[in-house]
Parts: structure tokens; sequence; C-alpha cells
């Protein structure tokens, strides 16, 4: 067993980077504006748009936190597949239209043009606070895999520099290149990411001295537990991964995730047309289905490798795992052979910047459009025609970059301290996060997109009580003092349609004052 991180494998982790970061300079030279920057002249191929949007769903939680799920549980999590997949037929019919017509440039523009420039900045503003928890999460699972690299452990100090590492790595590309150089690393980034996962699938099953046929058996019983279990049919709130909220709760979360989410939206609205986007979007989907399906093999196998040493024998690993977060990243190190290692951990770090890098951009997008150039318009007192009007130059939108990439960095950090002490599944905690932000926001873009109802001050109350409902679901919080647990995705279940019924309360501009011009 050797774990030190050799030469070649520094010299493929390192050839990548520079890769990377020559696609962000190469891309830089055709940057015009802050749109094009932005937007891409909406020029950007389907299929390129669909794996962007597919490496930033997927990220380093799917890297790290799905095979700790299947290496501590079974198969249920892929039941989440049935309503993401209806939530982007949705997505792609009736939200990618109109928003793409509009041709704002983030689509809280959107908003903008139905409640005004206030209700647009909060919606702004809601989408960087939840983005910053979200993607700040991610980055630190990243750190975790580069932390073993660098220092061997895992420990708060050894994150807490991996992390930053990682922040400056991926800043400094995205700066230079804008969603153009998003995209087309995060083609590379999610070639890299599959070509690993699969390699380490052949090397656990290599590693594992029985046939595949005994491995399958033992997986379906283990001390009594059937870890090959994929439908939980059970009634139940309390559990985030049943038949039911595979088919209700996460259609709501997969609209909202997908559709409402400028991280997401963004690459969408970069394709040529809202068709493409809209395809692309639907195809993301299911090619994510079986890149999932591979990393929950992987946490099996390292189930039977690290938990079954009646199938391993003499093979069985001297290593021992101490903390389930780092079981993959542990057996890439300690396990694979030279070189191979190396391109492992660059599809790690290629999960984690294909994530960083949109959440980024989508971000500086956000507060240059939504929250900075309003307020810009407002203190000179210019009135435009157009919510697009004044924007910012080019060099502007790169500082955002840079801004924002130095806050999710730091909220990475936090992330660290956050998840330590609430001790819950890393893919859990991933997804949870999200909810503060993205709940709220879809009970108000549906407001906006099918009724002609809702005001800036209505749109302000929803997102309100939106962050507070999902505060109160929280397991320390309502669940504790009740007894009644809310698994977290029925949290969007319970706060986007008050928040919608919140929005329409309002009314609409032709009943009042309220609208564009508030």
């Amino acid at each position: 067993m050797n774990n030190a991180f050799g030469i070649v494998d520094w010299i493929v982790v390192i050839g990548y980077m520079l890769v990377v970061l020559l696609i962000g300079a190469v891309v830089s030279r055709k940057q015009t504006d802050t749109r094009y920057f932005f937007l891409a002249g909406r020029s950007m191929p389907a299929w390129a748009v669909s794996l962007s949007v597919l490496a930033t769903a997927l990220s380093a939680a799917t890297f790290i936190g799905v095979p700790q799920m299947a290496f501590e549980g079974n198969l249920t999590y892929l039941i989440t597949n049935i309503g993401s997949v209806i939530a982007v037929f949705i997505i792609a019919f009736l939200f990618v239209p109109p928003i793409y017509r509009e041709g704002t440039v983030t689509i809280y523009g959107y908003l903008g043009k139905r409640y005004g420039a206030v209700a647009r900045g909060a919606a702004g503003v809601m989408f960087l606070f939840g983005r910053l928890l979200s993607s700040g999460a991610r980055l630190f699972m990243a750190g975790i895999g580069f932390a073993l690299i660098l220092y061997g452990e895992t420990n708060t100090k050894e994150l807490v520099l991996a992390v930053i590492l990682l922040g400056i790595i991926g800043t400094t590309y995205t700066i230079f290149g804008g969603i153009r150089a998003v995209i087309w690393t995060d083609v590379l980034q999610i070639t890299v990411m599959v070509i690993a996962s699969l390699c380490a699938v052949v090397l656990l099953l290599r590693a594992i001295p029985v046939p595949f046929d005994q491995i399958v058996t033992a997986l379906q019983d283990s001390d009594g537990v059937n870890k090959l279990h994929l439908v939980d049919t059970e009634l139940s709130i309390g559990k985030a991964y049943t038949l039911w909220s595979g088919i209700f709760a996460m259609i709501v979360v997969g609209v909202s995730t997908h559709g409402v989410d400028q991280d997401m939206a963004q690459r969408v609205m970069t394709a040529r047309s809202p068709w493409q986007g809209g395809l692309a979007l639907i195809t993301s989907i299911f090619i994510g289905i079986p890149v999932v399906f591979i990393f929950m093999i992987i946490g099996l196998l390292l189930f039977v490798f690290y938990q079954r040493p009646d199938l391993m024998g003499s093979a069985m690993p001297q290593d021992i795992i101490e903390d389930s977060r780092r079981v993959f990243p542990q057996f890439v190190l300690y396990h694979m052979p030279v070189g191979l290692r190396g391109l492992t951990m660059a599809g790690l770090i290629a999960a984690a910047m294909s994530t960083f890098d949109s959440a980024i951009n989508a971000m500086a997008s956000c507060l240059v459009a939504d929250v900075y150039a309003p307020w810009r318009r407002w203190r000179s007192g210019v009135v435009a025609k157009d919510f697009e009007e004044s924007m910012p130059d080019l060099a502007a939108s790169r500082l955002a970059v840079g801004i924002m990439g130095f806050f999710l960095t730091g909220f990475a950090i936090f992330a660290i301290y956050l998840q330590e002490s609430g001790g819950d599944q890393l893919i859990n905690f991933a997804l949870g996060v999200m909810a503060f932000a993205l709940a709220p926001l879809l009970g108000v873009f549906c407001a906006a997109l099918f009724t002609n109802r809702g005001n800036a001050l209505s749109v302000y109350a929803a997102l309100a009580t939106g962050v507070v409902m999902v505060l109160l679901l929280q397991p320390y919080m309502l669940p504790k003092w009740t007894g009644i647990a809310v698994a977290w995705p029925w949290w969007w279940v319970i706060v986007s349609p008050l928040c919608f019924i919140i929005c329409i309360l309002g009314a609409s501009r032709s009943d009042s004052s309220e609208g564009c011009h508030s």
C-alpha cells in the first residue's frame, strides 16, 4: 500500500489544471462586452450546454457524497431521478421560452419586467445567498480529496488550505473567459470525471477476489440489509428517498434547481434558441442518470472492499475508514496505481471546478445586472427605458467574478465547520441548503409566469416568508419541537406553494402603483 502522491500523479493533475487555465486564456480573447461575457452571444451549441449543465449538477457532491451514501446505505437515492426527469420537461416547455425571449442578462431580469427593479434586486440577492451556501458546500467536499493529496489528512486546517487553493484556481480562469470558458472547461471536466469513475469501477472489481455474482449476492444480504434496495414505498415525509418523494417532491425540487437557479439557467440561456436550450436541459438529465449510477456502484463496491473481510480474504485492505466522507478519495490514494491515481484526483478537481466556475460566473452576472446596475441607475437619477441599459463594462464584470470567487471560497470554509457540527451525510447537506433560496424563488417565478398577480411588496413578503419557513423546517427547529421529521425534499413542497400564494395576494400592476417603476 502506497499513499504517496507520486511525481507522475502530480504531472497529470498539474497538466490538467494548466489545460483549464489555457482554455480560459484562449476564450478571453473573444470577450467584447458584459452581455457577451455572461451570455456568450447566445451562440453555444446545445451539446456543449448539455454537458456543462450536467457537470455543474453533478459536482463534487456526486464524486464524494454519492459513494458515501451507497457505502453507508443503499440505492434509494436513484429514485429522485423520476421527479427530475418530469421536472426538466416542465422547465423546457413552460419556463425556458418566455424567459429566453426577454433576453435579459439573468433570469431574474424576467421578474424585473413583471414586478420592477426592486423585486429583481430582491430575487438576485436571494439567489446570491442561496448559491453561496450550496456551492460553498460543494467546494468544501472537493477540498476533502484535495487535502488528502496535499497533506494526507482531512483535519479542519488542511481542509481550509485545500479549499483556498481550489478557489484561487477556479476564480482565475473564470475571470478571463466568462461563461464561454465555463462551458468549454465543463465539457473537459465532465469527460475527465466520467473516465475516472469508470476506471475506479474496473479497479474495484479486479481488487475484490470473488466473482461478480457473489458480490451481488453479498450486497443483497449484508447482515440482514439489502444494499441493492431501490424502491422504498414507505409513506413518510421524514425520509428523503422514497417512491413518493421521487414522484412528487422531486418534481418541485427539480423545477426549482434547474429552472429558477441562475447558475443552471444561465447555461440554457446561452444556447442558440429556446428550443436548443430546453433540449440541452432534457439531455443533461438523461445522461446524468447513468453517471450517478456509476458513483453508486463505486460506493457499493467500496463497502465490499472495506467492510466484508469474508469476501476479501487476504486481499483485505490494511487502511481503516475512520470517516465515511473520505472513503472514495482514500481508496484512490491508497489503492490506485500511479498515473491513474492522478487522473482520478483530476476528476475530483474537475467536479469541483465545474461547480465553482459556473457558480461565481452566475453570481457575478446577478451582482452586476440585478443588484449593481439598478442601484447605479437609481443613484444617478437616470431613468432607463430598459432594465438592461447602463450595464457596467467588461472590467467591472471581471471584478465581480473575482469578488464572488472570494466570497464563495469563504463560505466553503464556513461550510466545513457547519457540516462537521451537524454530522449530516454530504449529499443531504449539499442539497438541503439549496432550499433557503430556491424554494421561495420557485413560488415567485410561478406567480410571474402563470398569473398576472403580484407586485414588488408581495415578492418581498414571499421571499422573506420562504426563508423563515425553511429555517423552521430544519431538524433542530419545528421537527424537534413537534417530533415530526420532515426530510429536505418535502421542504420545497411546503414552502414553494406557500410563497406562490403570498406573491399572488399582491395586486397586479394594473391595480397598483407597484410594478415596473417601483
